[in-house]
């Protein structure tokens, strides 16, 4: 088996909480896009929507779709990841088995994702 071209490690942030500590009397709703990473299958991206410091929506921009079983595998794989976002607000999320690379992908998006809305 051939290594993911993403990196692997991903090193986890608490970037959401870092809003300070007014809990949204302030609404500043925004659209973040992660970094596109490629994976052995295929590129994955996502994209939030943050309402000050809350993660209200995630989604997949790009998934791996080139063949019928990443799409199969995938028609699962990111719905259950963007729910774990979106439950866990933060990067700190399981992978999900049988799409380890779309997983790991997904991970290092939401990553970048975090860390421009941090520092954006």
């Amino acid at each position: 088996m051939n290594h993911v071209a993403a990196p692997s490690a991903v090193t986890p942030s608490t970037a959401p909480s870092a809003g300070g500590s007014g809990s949204g009397s302030s609404s500043t709703r925004r659209t973040v896009s992660g970094s596109t990473v490629q994976t052995r299958y295929g590129p994955v991206q996502v994209q939030l929507t943050l309402d000050g410091s809350k993660i209200t929506a995630a989604r997949a921009l790009r998934a791996p779709d080139g063949d019928p079983r990443s799409q199969q595998i995938n028609s699962t794989a990111i719905p259950t990841l963007v729910q774990e976002t979106v439950d866990a607000q933060s990067v700190h999320i399981d992978t999900v088995s049988g799409a380890t690379y779309t997983s790991e992908g997904y991970i290092s998006s939401l990553q970048n994702a975090l860390d421009q809305a941090a520092h954006g």
